[in-house]
């Protein structure tokens, strides 16, 4: 595609620091200058022949954020994916192709499509307010159906909410702009373009935390329009996502100039409790809107609650009425909390008597950040309707839409009217749900085969009953309403948090993802669908929730230890299906430990029977989890006052040549070391950037004192790569980030064999250093520009894992890489070790003339100082030449895949030589028999050889 012009992103003034010392957000020039070093780095990168592998998994998919399918054709269209990028098919999901891999981003917000001229503009940056909602870089425009893209604009507004294309001009564009997630900015609001976005025009803004998070336009006139403004502002440690900006605005002029329809005097809710709204047009008069109220419920009267206690009940209470308490309400109080069960209520009432707890302790002991989070008893969902344009606005349904946004609206947003039917919508949340009364009632049309969070519908206008459903695993189609559905997910989507491998042969890899569970399945895993027809898939479901990390036992492959969000951890054994709880508690009159949606879990490399769990102490335990002991104080920065966990650690890493030297990270940027398991603490962060989310600390397999630190400015919107290296256990640290694009670094992992070869991961790609962080090279052949959220080495099969969030996992072979040394640097010719082959009969031969021959197939890898013409030989041992080739090899690694077979020349000179039959396979190629063969590399007057051997 087209690189972004640099003189598009200088309009955008730098933004400055907020009210709360934030640092700066990453300016679009920066981003700009990141994009193109990256693009420059992938042509000189040494490594970049080596080829990354998708290994799968597809069935439980990602989120999808939009849809856009072809009306005259429903069995074309486009789904959008989070942070997956854009894929195509043309027969109604049975197979897709991506259409966005040779773009910067792959993170999508929305997409329109202009089916008779196949011009698609795509806004890139989710519209959701995730953790992981990631930011974009603006519109990206294709003009035939995604084959070429370019930049169309909005370099600034990170978050696109909704595009609408007028139906007979496509060069005419309509944009509702969310603008940045974790700091203020004026890019945001609605925008238009008429020239294809060439050029833009801010015809709504309101103030810079309030942007567009949903756009439609009437059917029977395009010139009507209604936006939903959103006001939100997300931090590390608390979401605001409500407020007195968010409203409905309507033009009639295409968008050129836009009026509030929400005030009090509407009908529409006002205020700070006003939080996203999605909308659907049936025509210029009837319009839905979708409402996430924050505002909060009234009161339950005591009388309504029944006779059981709760937390509020004992708020504030004296000590006298706590006495007088019945005990066996008291006590089916604290079992149904989960109080540790030597707390009953007789000894309760003695602890309170004798003043070693307060009352208010038993409250304290339940109420954390997500406390304030998940059980705050907000209205929620709510559908309002307009006959008259938006003038007036009333509530569609009696009471509470229970059990569809619970207190996350911020995550769906949702409603769609069917062309047909002005009566029939659908709203999307968890689940997904149908009303044919106009919102007066609501059934459920979810299915076990659908995943329970839905973000995208589109309603077929023509064929009844056809719906197509985006959530957040991936694509189901149904052709009755919701009554059943068919799944539709070939796609590589997965958004992985974290994965890891275990050593048998073949190994295995695990991996949490985003609300889809913790997977496994084996490495060499095909992405096929023979599977449809054996009826077993060859991953995995081992765990529910949103998948965390996973650690496995070297002793015993069944023994793993994985869990969900906010340290909900388990033991698992999968020979048995048995699973153990095993979570630290903090004891009543403690403070409620603090875990991070990704709590950090770690096997001692030391002992297997060791296992350690970081709240905000690091915790030990010496039984595979069945106990815990706190080895550590408060190793973070406090925690601040807010709706999410923060003050958490976020990973652990114990030296691998020291029992005991542990290292531990948190989100609000502090780092701690530990020289003697945990008996003292010192902290080692001080000289760092504040208040970045460490995201990776790792301990080093070749010396003792080395150490690698990753920081992460995502939730300031600061995109800097910030990766450090000390060789003193932390008391200095020198930067190795010198040449890694603009994008936020999420992992980074040493080799077990090459103390200089690095591997980083970030929010944007792969990168590799032979010389320990002082140079990097761009690692993307085979995959898109995504983010990198884990990597593991797996070293019996010298195989590098890429977890990505958003398409899944990639495997490499870096087996050369470990190999180069920083000597062999300087050779100018080294060909790497060759596997040997195992011979077959059925080498190009099908079981039947109907099907794909099996072939055989040997990468020969090598290395070369300078780019330049090359030939490669394959010979005899005594110099029968029976395959030759030439190519035009880089400076670096180089890949010639052979297909183990003598071409006609070859095949001449060996029969000259040795009187034997050669066969002819049935695709009419000849393979080397069993033998010894060796590989001639020639290249710039140098030469060097490797054998192989066919058995």
């Amino acid at each position: 595609m087209k690189l972004l012009k640099t003189t598009l992103f200088l309009i955008v003034s730098c933004l400055t620091g907020s009210l709360t010392a934030q640092a700066p957000a990453t300016t679009p020039f920066e981003i700009q200058k990141g994009m193109e070093l990256q693009e420059k780095m992938k042509k000189s990168s040494i490594v970049k022949n080596l080829i990354l592998h998708n290994i799968g998994p597809s069935i439980m998919s990602g989120r999808v954020v939009d849809l856009d399918v072809n009306p005259s054709k429903p069995s074309e269209f486009y789904v959008a994916y989070a942070s997956g990028g854009l894929w195509y098919t043309q027969n109604n999901g049975t197979s897709f192709i991506p259409v966005m891999d040779r773009t910067p981003t792959q993170n999508l917000g929305d997409i329109a499509v202009h089916w008779p001229s196949g011009t698609i503009y795509a806004g890139t940056g989710e519209n959701n307010a995730s953790r992981s909602s990631y930011a974009g870089i603006g519109i990206l425009k294709s003009v035939d159906k995604g084959k070429t893209w370019s930049f169309a604009g909005l370099p600034d507004s990170h978050h696109i909410g909704r595009i609408q294309i007028h139906p007979d001009r496509p060069e005419e564009v309509v944009v509702a702009v969310l603008g940045h997630l974790y700091s203020p900015n004026e890019e945001r609001g609605i925008y238009k373009t008429r020239d294809g976005g060439k050029t833009w025009s801010k015809t709504l803004y309101i103030n810079d935390y309030t942007g567009m998070v949903d756009l439609t336009r009437a059917p029977d006139n395009p010139d009507i329009l209604f936006a939903a403004a959103w006001e939100r502002d997300r931090k590390a440690w608390n979401f605001k996502g409500s407020g007195p900006g968010s409203g409905i605005y309507k033009s009639v002029d295409g968008g050129d100039s836009w009026e509030l329809i929400s005030d009090k005097a509407s009908g529409f809710p006002v205020g700070e409790g006003v939080g996203r709204i999605g909308l659907s047009a049936f025509d210029a008069n009837t319009v839905y809107a979708i409402l996430d109220n924050q505002s909060r419920r009234p009161a339950q009267k005591k009388s309504d609650k029944g006779s059981e206690l709760d937390k509020e009940d004992l708020r504030n209470i004296s000590v006298k009425a706590f006495m007088a308490l019945d005990n066996t309400r008291l006590d089916t109080f604290l079992k149904s909390n989960g109080f540790p069960e030597k707390y009953n209520a007789e000894a309760v009432k003695n602890e309170v008597e004798n003043g070693s707890l307060r009352t208010d302790d038993l409250i304290a002991y339940l109420e954390d950040a997500n406390t304030l989070l998940f059980d705050t008893p907000v209205i929620g969902a709510e559908v309002y309707l307009s006959t008259d344009g938006g003038r007036g606005w009333r509530k569609t349904h009696d009471g509470y839409l229970e059990d569809l946004y619970y207190s996350y609206g911020y995550f769906f947003g949702q409603i769609r009217v069917a062309p047909y039917n002005r009566d029939q919508i659908y709203v999307t949340g968890v689940p997904i749900l149908r009303s044919d009364d106009a919102g007066a009632s609501f059934v459920s049309i979810d299915a076990e085969n659908v995943h329970a969070d839905h973000h995208a519908l589109w309603i077929n206008p023509t064929l009844q009953g056809h719906l197509v459903n985006g959530n957040d695993g991936g694509v189901n189609i149904s052709y009755d309403y919701g009554g059943n559905w068919i799944k539709n997910n070939a796609p590589t989507v997965g958004q992985f948090y974290a994965i890891n491998v275990d050593h048998q042969t073949p190994y295995n890899v695990y991996g949490g993802l985003q609300d889809n569970g913790v997977w496994k399945g084996p490495h060499n895993a095909e992405n096929s669908v023979q599977w449809q027809q054996s009826g077993k898939y060859p991953w995995e479901a081992i765990m529910g929730g949103d998948g965390m990390q996973v650690q496995i036992d070297s002793r015993n492959p069944d023994i793993v230890y994985t869990g969900y969000q906010f340290g909900n951890y388990f033991r698992l054994d999968l020979s048995s299906g048995k699973r153990k709880r095993i979570q630290p508690g903090h004891t009543l009159g403690e403070s409620p430990y603090r875990f991070n949606w990704q709590t950090p879990i770690l096997l001692s490399p030391h002992n297997q029977d060791i296992l350690y769990l970081g709240s905000n102490k690091l915790h030990r335990s010496m039984n595979q989890g069945t106990d815990w002991q706190a080895i550590s104080g408060d190793l973070t920065a406090g925690g601040k006052k807010g709706n999410v966990s923060y003050g958490t650690l976020t990973t652990i890493s114990e030296s691998p040549l020291r029992f005991g030297l542990l290292y531990t990270g948190s989100d609000d940027g502090v780092l701690q070391m530990s020289p003697d398991g945990g008996n003292t603490w010192k902290r080692i962060s001080d000289s760092f950037p504040k208040s970045l989310w460490v995201s990776r600390v790792v301990a080093s397999s070749h010396s003792e004192n080395r150490v690698y630190a990753a920081l992460n400015g995502y939730r300031w919107d600061d995109f800097t790569p910030y990766l450090y290296m000390s060789e003193d256990r932390g008391k200095t640290w020198k930067s190795i980030a010198n040449g890694i694009p603009a994008a936020p670094v999420n992992a980074v992992v040493e080799d077990p064999e090459n103390e200089n070869l690095l591997f980083a991961g970030t929010d944007n790609g792969l990168y590799a250093s032979l010389d320990r962080g002082q140079t990097w090279n761009a690692m993307q052949n085979g995959m898109p520009h995504v983010a990198v959220h884990d990597l593991v080495i797996q070293p019996e099969a010298k195989h590098l894992l890429a977890g990505t969030h958003g398409r899944s996992i990639y495997r490499a072979d870096i087996a050369p890489l470990q190999k180069l040394q920083p000597g062999l640097l300087e050779e100018p010719l080294i060909v790497f070790d060759l596997p040997d082959l195992k011979h077959s009969q059925r080498w190009g031969n099908s079981y039947s003339s109907w099907r794909t021959p099996n072939t055989p197939g040997l990468d020969i890898v090598f290395y070369s100082q300078k780019s330049g013409a090359a030939k490669a030989i394959i010979q005899t041992p005594d110099g029968i030449v029976l395959s030759e080739t030439e190519l035009q090899a880089d400076a670096g690694i180089n890949v010639i895949s052979y297909d183990v077979a003598f071409t006609k020349k070859g095949k001449a000179e060996y029969l000259s030589k040795y009187k034997t039959r050669l066969l002819e396979a049935g695709n009419g190629k000849t393979y080397l028999l069993k033998g010894s063969y060796q590989v001639l590399i020639s290249h710039n007057g140098e030469q060097a050889t490797e054998d192989f051997k066919i058995e």
